[in-house]
């Protein structure tokens, strides 16, 4: 094969396809189009009509329509779906490219050709935004096994790998997969007794048209403040430090600014004087005017901002909570659920039981505060929700903290198919008690497949440095992953031996 060329089907092709489709059906009665029909197929939809040539000898075809969903039940002939073969059903604003025919020259089999022109089909779906794929596939092995295996045990097998059928298992090696048996579906087809399977491809890119005007981004910019502990005379001064790093996010037009945990810790300095409870008591004060400052300059800068966290007192217990103040002034809560044994002890600081994701114009996010991240099972009903990004603000002082909160983000981007981001403070604070030193190199993390970098690290901060990291993450290669990956950690759980169950007491803060 010196060349190969995808054309667009014409009616100077139609002798050479008119032999090769009387050669490809020998089995089944009336196997060619007439004429008149492949013009038709051609003046209603040309670009659904396409023609594979090798050194300019018509090797193979491929013939569509575009179908409503709403008319076709999913038991149908081949002649309804046809419109009585007139293609009259072809609907240019239908939601279904259905397949009229694909076949290959038998002496070009075996080279690939079919999934060209399968791969052309499913291009020009993502390109039409159509919802799938379908068509009726046959059975051409079916006669030897007719009286021993009904058709639905015949397809068990040939899904088993027991039974090869050169039809349908082509068909699903190409990513489509069976929806149910079709009795009578094409007539004359005495290979298959009439029998055939419908097959269906999903568009994962599809969205479902809508008079919104808003859409969710798919190229989202993440920006993450790696923050320096630095003492404050008062609240003012450490907000005058927050709006000049989300000054310069939004500059960079970043969607999101995520913030350390516990980034306030400075003002702790004037309670010195009491013991250490006291005092974070006494920093829970300044959380709500925090967060409304926060809510303020995400809606001025017109950027999603992840407060890190706080100390709030929620009817007497301390907790470590956390915001998300969205773009269009709307506030979401989050809580820390597993605190450290310090948090405990000094603190007196007890786990919230707040778990949710939170719908943004840039996709489905959580948010997990530090500790919470070392728990698998917390991101992973995240993504049961369908999360497309997980931050994690946190406070580490030493290298070996700091160690564990990275490694575990680095193993939830790749168990549950994300991205997450780590921000965190570096610096020193020998004025407050029980916040001396704090280690940080703020990272995000990507799964590791084709499509992102291969050791897992899309970008890093430079170590214990005040700055700012901006990395780009794009949610399409998210989608491309859950359904095309090497490897499908998602998908391919066994949840017939094991699941994951939410306690009552766990609750979404809905």
């Amino acid at each position: 094969m010196e060349h190969i060329e995808l054309e667009a089907l014409t009616l100077e092709d139609y002798q050479e396809l008119k032999a090769l489709m009387i050669t490809t059906y020998d089995t089944v009665d009336d196997p060619y189009w007439e004429k008149y029909q492949i013009k038709r197929l051609i003046d209603i939809f040309p670009e659904g009509q396409v023609v594979i040539k090798v050194n300019k000898v018509l090797a193979g075809c491929v013939l569509s329509i575009i179908i409503d969903e709403d008319h076709f039940e999913e038991h149908h002939t081949y002649k309804q779906v046809t419109g009585d073969y007139t293609f009259n059903t072809h609907n240019p604003h239908g939601t279904i490219l259905y397949g009229i025919d694909i076949f290959i020259k038998k002496e070009f089999r075996g080279m690939r050709l079919g999934r060209r022109l399968y791969d052309y089909r499913k291009e020009l779906c993502e390109k039409l935004n159509l919802k799938s794929i379908i068509f009726g596939g046959r059975m051409p092995n079916y006669i030897q096994y007719q009286g021993k295996l009904t058709p639905r045990m015949y397809l068990e097998k040939v899904k088993n790998r027991d039974i090869f059928d050169p039809v349908l298992n082509f068909q699903m090696s190409n990513d489509f997969h069976p929806i149910r048996v079709l009795k009578g579906y094409l007539e004359g087809d005495a290979a298959s007794n009439e029998y055939a399977v419908l097959m269906k491809w999903d568009n994962i890119y599809y969205e479902k048209p809508t008079l919104n005007i808003r859409t969710t981004k798919t190229i989202v910019k993440l920006g993450l403040v790696q923050w320096q502990m630095r003492p404050y005379k008062n609240l003012e001064e450490l907000l005058q430090q927050v709006e000049f790093f989300v000054d310069a996010l939004s500059s960079y037009r970043c969607d999101f600014a995520l913030f350390p945990e516990f980034f306030n810790a400075p003002l702790m300095a004037a309670f010195n004087h009491l013991s250490e409870s006291e005092a974070i008591r006494e920093l829970s004060t300044y959380t709500d005017e925090i967060v409304q400052n926060f809510s303020r300059l995400s809606v001025k800068y017109n950027i999603h901002i992840i407060t890190g966290s706080m100390p709030e007192l929620d009817e007497g217990v301390l907790l470590n909570v956390g915001y998300l103040c969205k773009r269009d002034g709307s506030l979401e809560r989050f809580e820390k659920l597993h605190v450290t044994p310090d948090e405990a002890k000094i603190w007196g600081m007890k786990g919230g039981n707040i778990l949710k994701t939170f719908d943004t114009d840039c996709g489905k996010i959580g948010v997990l505060i530090c500790y919470d991240v070392e728990f698998p099972e917390l991101p992973r009903m995240l993504a049961e929700d369908g999360l497309d990004i997980l931050f994690v603000p946190f406070l580490t002082d030493t290298q070996n903290g700091y160690s564990r909160v990275r490694n575990c983000a680095r193993a939830r981007a790749i168990e549950n198919e994300c991205y997450v981001a780590i921000a965190g403070s570096v610096g020193n604070l020998p004025n407050v008690h029980n916040m001396d030193i704090q280690y940080a190199q703020s990272a995000v993390f990507t799964p590791c497949d084709f499509s992102f970098p291969t050791d897992g690290l899309k970008a890093e901060a430079t170590p214990n440095t005040e700055m700012i990291l901006i990395v780009d993450v794009d949610l399409d290669l998210l989608k491309e992953l859950h359904n095309h990956g090497a490897v499908k950690n998602l998908k391919d759980r066994r949840l017939d031996l094991y699941k994951l169950n939410r306690k009552s007491h766990l609750n979404k803060g809905d």
